[in-house]
């Protein structure tokens, strides 16, 4: 199902006419507006008028979060505090959060947003939606909200209960679809089984995880674990929240909803545009946020961009499944590595949980670096010596791949800390 066909299935040139009109629009409102960008403008020896392409717009400096740091709280907001009708921040997971408002219009366009990702994955105004994110200044709770109201779907919205509080909900209310983090949809798949819930005693038909990047093989425990269909989206707050891109029914990568949003892919090490196809870090521009709109804002995620129609019917880009983002790179004896390798090792070692922790801290002999994981409680019983050549067989495998030595710690099921927001997989403790 499409939400909104005209915008959603436009043909490519349409789609670049659209945006670039947008662009104008917005960098000429932008350099009246807001003092920064008149300055990097100024900086740069840029005028709008030296924007008459999209292809242009690689010549205008990357925005990020420490551009919007530096103008906290509202130093970037292109509206008078009082058109601003409601702010959220960002987690806060990377750093100070960051604030960003809304005027009524971007709550409008946010809404039908969010409305095109639920769609998408097959909801009616006869579902009936579980929304498990926070509610408050984080963006997911409210967003999905409005979104599954635009659609005409029962809402409920269940946020920070406890995990068995969320099973009661979901089994007695009938819920048809969940939204919430991977991490916490893992967590809800637990409990199920614990509290001896069958799948078939439910009513969930999918659910759409996000806020925070997951692999395939967390989509498959939580397909087994529910019986349900699970589909990935995108969202960052900086931007809008929810909403930014989703898959559908194919999941072969995520539409970006491009009539509100201009993508590129650069290398996060030079900022030079990649070719379409090439995986590097996602940099997006808005067109349509009337509140704070950024320019070239970098994202830290890596992905890839395929231009390809999809088999769905929508004309919009694709882009890949963000598994891992600029910041989470951990340098370690030389080493760059994504928490998302090392979750791939685990994931593929027998009994071992799709929950872990690396903890980087210092001795006298300098650095270390361990990686606690939650061991099927099936497996404690086992004798300590085929648990230690567990634990030494999981070393090594980090060792041939990564090329680093490793203490793996096995921990008990649920010892590891579980939250409905983001969770945090690396603890860096050592000496700066």
């Amino acid at each position: 199902m499409i939400y909104n066909k005209p915008y959603e299935c436009m043909e490519r040139s349409e789609i670049e006419l659209f945006q670039f009109e947008k662009l104008q629009s917005t960098i000429n409102r932008l350099i009246i507006q807001v003092p920064f960008y008149r300055d990097l403008f100024q900086k740069n020896g840029l005028t709008p008028s030296d924007i008459i392409s999209l292809d242009d717009l690689q010549r205008i400096p990357f925005t990020n979060k420490e551009t919007l740091r530096q103008n906290y709280p509202y130093g970037l907001f292109a509206v008078p505090l009082r058109e601003v009708v409601r702010i959220h921040t960002s987690s806060g997971t990377t750093g100070m959060p960051i604030v960003i408002g809304y005027t009524k219009n971007d709550i409008d366009h946010w809404t039908e947003l969010v409305a095109r990702v639920l769609v998408a994955g097959g909801m009616t105004k006869d579902d009936v939606i579980q929304v498990a994110y926070n509610y408050g200044l984080f963006t997911g709770g409210l967003g999905f909200h409005y979104g599954a109201e635009k659609v005409g779907a029962s809402v409920i919205p269940s946020s920070s209960h406890n995990p068995e509080g969320q099973l009661h909900i979901m089994k007695y209310y009938k819920t048809t679809v969940l939204v919430c983090t991977p991490s916490y949809a893992l967590t809800l798949a637990e409990t199920r089984e614990e509290l001896g819930i069958k799948p078939q005693e439910l009513s969930l038909r999918f659910g759409i995880f996000g806020a925070e990047p997951w692999s395939e093989k967390v989509r498959e425990k939580i397909e087994q674990g529910f019986q349900i269909i699970a589909y990935d989206t995108y969202g960052i707050s900086e931007i809008m929240g929810p909403g930014v891109a989703t898959e559908c029914e194919v999941r072969e990568g995520l539409h970006i909803f491009e009539d509100h949003f201009i993508p590129e892919v650069v290398n996060p090490d030079t900022g030079e545009r990649l070719p379409y196809g090439e995986e590097g870090e996602l940099v997006i521009t808005t067109i349509t946020k009337e509140a704070i709109p950024l320019l070239r804002f970098r994202t830290g995620d890596i992905t890839s961009l395929n231009y390809e129609p999809c088999k769905c019917g929508r004309t919009m880009v694709r882009m890949s499944r963000v598994k891992k983002r600029t910041d989470d790179t951990i340098f370690y004896h030389g080493v760059k590595i994504q928490p998302a390798q090392i979750e791939d090792i685990i994931m593929k070692a027998e009994g071992l949980l799709p929950h872990y922790q690396i903890v980087l801290d210092s001795d006298e002999s300098g650095d270390t670096f361990t990686v606690k994981v939650e061991l099927d409680e099936r497996l404690f019983s086992d004798e300590i010596r085929k648990i230690q050549e567990m634990q030494t067989s999981v070393e090594k495998q980090i060792e041939k791949e990564l090329g680093i030595e490793s203490e793996v710690k096995f921990v008990e099921p649920r010892s590891l800390e579980r939250t409905i927001n983001k969770t945090k997989h690396v603890i860096d403790n050592r000496k700066k």
